[in-house]
């Protein structure tokens, strides 16, 4: 939603409203000034050269992006190192080594969706629509995987949590505003 100016009050400037109804200045990512910076609130010290400062929710999703590629990474190492073992398992016979390839192309599999992952969360302070898309989909395309590895058990509730938690995420009004 666009920014709407407000006429003030016989001689005040105007106030930029952001579609809620509220100033700008209640949300600093919100704002820009003429030039493309960031716009700054009156009576602080200046931003920091990277730009607005990110909203605690956006900042929390990125985290739980890392938190979560980086376990799906371990696992795909373990399940890389450990192909032959987990083949020899999963399908009882005598020539484990006919499987294994199957088992290190779902490990190659896990790797790569962690890394978007990584990918999605390092492009958070671009503020691009997509990168909210991106986290969504993330999301769905994760959460299956704490079945997938672990089963039924305490670490796939837990896994399943922390994905629900980065569905969910992405749809708060703060990441909203901040992915225009």
């Amino acid at each position: 939603m666009r920014a709407q100016a407000v006429p003030g009050e016989a001689g005040e400037a105007t106030v930029e409203r952001n579609g809620t109804g509220r100033p700008d200045d209640e949300r600093p990512w919100d704002r820009a000034r003429a030039d493309g910076g960031p716009a700054q609130p009156p009576g602080l010290p200046p931003y920091p050269p990277g730009g607005v400062p990110m909203p605690p929710p956006v900042r929390g999703l990125r985290t739980l992006l890392m938190v979560l590629a980086g376990l799906q990474a371990l696992l795909a190492v373990w399940v890389l190192t450990h192909s032959a073992e987990i083949a020899a398992r999963m399908w009882e016979d005598d020539a484990p080594e006919l499987h294994s390839g199957t088992v290190e192309f779902y490990g190659v599999l896990f790797l790569a969706v962690a890394g978007w992952g990584v990918a999605t969360a390092v492009r958070f302070p671009s503020r691009l629509p997509g990168v909210r898309i991106s986290a969504l989909a993330y999301g769905w395309v994760s959460l299956p995987f704490g079945y997938l590895v672990f089963g039924v058990s305490i670490f796939a509730i837990a896994w399943t949590g922390l994905t629900i938690l980065a569905l969910v995420r992405p749809n708060q009004p703060e990441s909203r505003a901040w992915f225009r």
